[in-house]
């Protein structure tokens, strides 16, 4: 099936692939396929210049931002966490730090989310991380059937429910999102 909703000379019709595709995989589609975790992965033109990945990403797909997920690290009291907030929305670091039970978040530095999670910014994917560090999903997500956020790689997305996406990671939901 073929999405044209959103298409544009910019953003190419987005595709999504219901299962494996060469080229696609990721540590990320890995745990997936090998979980047996229902998911479909969309794949996107990155286009560099864009501002923002995770609206470059809602705008591609023709799906609202706010189901459109990313993956952000943080510092709290000096351990990285994971925090999964819609890209129209700004991470509150109280209230992560609250959530695992901290007094003190800032946000990681890019160099170091990227040597803990083995992904590039704009890509990172809250799954298959090179080491699994605690994470908190924003509360938000448990609105929606399905969910999409970074498969591992800039211009690549799943899409899977946040029920499969809380277990799978063992998140915490929360209200993380300003």
């Amino acid at each position: 099936m073929v999405n044209t909703a959103g298409a544009t000379p910019e953003y190419p019709v987005n595709i999504p692939y219901p299962g494996r595709v060469a080229g696609q995989g990721t540590p990320a589609t890995a745990l997936l396929a090998r979980r047996k975790i229902d998911h479909k992965l969309h794949s996107y033109t990155h286009d560099p210049r864009h501002d923002s990945y995770g609206l470059e990403a809602a705008e591609a797909l023709g799906v609202p931002a706010e189901r459109v997920f990313k993956t952000l690290l943080a510092e709290v009291d000096g351990a990285l966490v994971v925090g999964i907030v819609p890209v129209t929305a700004q991470l509150d670091l109280k209230a992560l730090a609250a959530a695992v039970g901290g007094k003190r978040a800032k946000m990681a530095d890019v160099a170091a989310a990227e040597r803990a999670t083995g992904y590039v910014a704009g890509g990172i994917s809250p799954l298959g991380q090179r080491k699994r560090l605690p994470t908190v999903l924003d509360n938000s997500a448990a609105g929606f059937d399905t969910l999409f956020c970074s498969a591992g790689r800039r211009g690549l997305e799943m899409e899977l429910a946040p029920a499969d996406l809380t277990r799978l990671l063992n998140a915490k939901l929360a209200p993380i999102a300003t």
